[in-house]
């Protein structure tokens, strides 16, 4: 049981290696396609004419997989937290190839995501044994996680009918509700997914069962939908703001949703239970002290521009002299460049 989880282990840390050097990648393909061209945050897609970000691509590709099959072999409780890890990876690549100043509590949220994760694995659940897409599929529509799901799709309409047209575009949580309710439903479909794959790699075909795709249009649904909102937040807001949260809310309900319907904890100890929850505090805490010792990005924008009133004169030091200047002397392109609140 426990040479699964090891299995899952690895899968999941080699997972999280790839995505966070994907990251860096693509933005390494991104500066150069942008030097020679429109950026893509202009609209532009120059970036498709380079190599270095169809590498990242790949790059990212290859990690989405090895994360799917750690899903085959080891539970959501241990698999899912150690997406952090990922955060680590572009933390530290940015550092040396980005030149983004890591920093003493950036190295500090590093350590505790390791050390969070740590607790995590050692007294992470074993993987229970599923010999077919039937036993799954009793596991799915037992009372508890059938409530699970109904009180999950409920809330879900709710922020999507009613708290989505009036919210949306200043709450938060709107979208991020949406995206870690819907995504704890995808973990479990695409678990559902993964063991069926395996299943049939093992010579027990589950392809010719009803089920099984059942499982795999409940996955497609909920993973379009997530990826619609999760791109409306990021959208929206501050991604140094939607990361921590959605992670947190999205790792929460995965392992409450794993617990339900795969019974993670059932024949766990009582301090087991405790270290792993702790354990994810601590991979959370060290998430959002990573995030919050970003820089922001700066971003212009036409509203940050304004003439000046003509009543205002400045002076410029140029080549160790003092030059005074009138406004009204000043060509408007240029007066137009000048911050209206720098004055204040």
């Amino acid at each position: 049981m426990y040479r699964t989880n090891i299995i899952g282990f690895g899968l999941a840390v080699g997972s999280s290696a790839f995505i966070g050097s994907s990251f860096i990648i693509k933005k390494k393909g991104l500066q150069r396609a942008g030097a020679s061209g429109s950026r893509a945050s202009s609209g532009g897609y120059g970036y498709l004419l380079e190599p270095l970000w169809w590498i990242g691509m790949v790059t990212m590709i290859v990690g989405e997989f090895a994360n799917f099959v750690a899903y085959m072999y080891a539970p959501a409780v241990l698999v899912t937290p150690l997406g952090a890890l990922s955060i680590i990876v572009s933390a530290v690549l940015a550092h040396f190839l980005l030149k983004e100043k890591l920093g003493k509590l950036g190295i500090l949220g590093c350590v505790l995501c390791i050390v969070g994760s740590t607790v995590i694995v050692i007294h992470a659940p074993g993987e229970h044994s599923i010999s077919s897409v039937e036993e799954i599929w009793e596991l799915a529509i037992q009372p508890a996680f059938l409530l699970y799901t109904a009180s999950a799709v409920a809330v879900v309409l709710v922020l999507v009918l009613y708290c989505d047209p009036r919210y949306g575009q200043t709450n938060i949580l709107v979208y991020i509700g949406i995206c870690s309710i819907i995504g704890s439903l995808t973990v479990m479909s695409i678990k559902a997914v993964g063991i069926a794959i395996k299943l049939t790699l093992e010579g027990y075909s589950q392809v010719a069962h009803f089920k099984s795709w059942v499982f795999v249009m409940v996955a497609a649904t909920c993973i379009i939908t997530q990826l619609i909102y999760l791109n409306k937040a990021l959208d929206t807001f501050n991604t140094a703001i939607v990361s921590p949260i959605y992670y947190a809310l999205f790792t929460s309900l995965t392992i409450l949703a794993s617990a339900i319907m795969f019974k993670d904890w059932s024949g766990q100890s009582a301090s087991s239970i405790v270290s792993v929850l702790c354990g994810f505090i601590t991979v959370l805490s060290g998430t959002m002290v990573l995030h919050i010792t970003r820089d922001p990005e700066k971003q212009q924008s036409a509203a940050d521009y304004s003439v000046l009133s003509p009543q205002i004169s400045w002076l410029v030091h140029a080549n160790g002299e003092i030059w005074k200047q009138n406004n009204d002397d000043l060509l408007p392109e240029y007066v137009a460049l000048i911050h209206q609140d720098h004055f204040k």
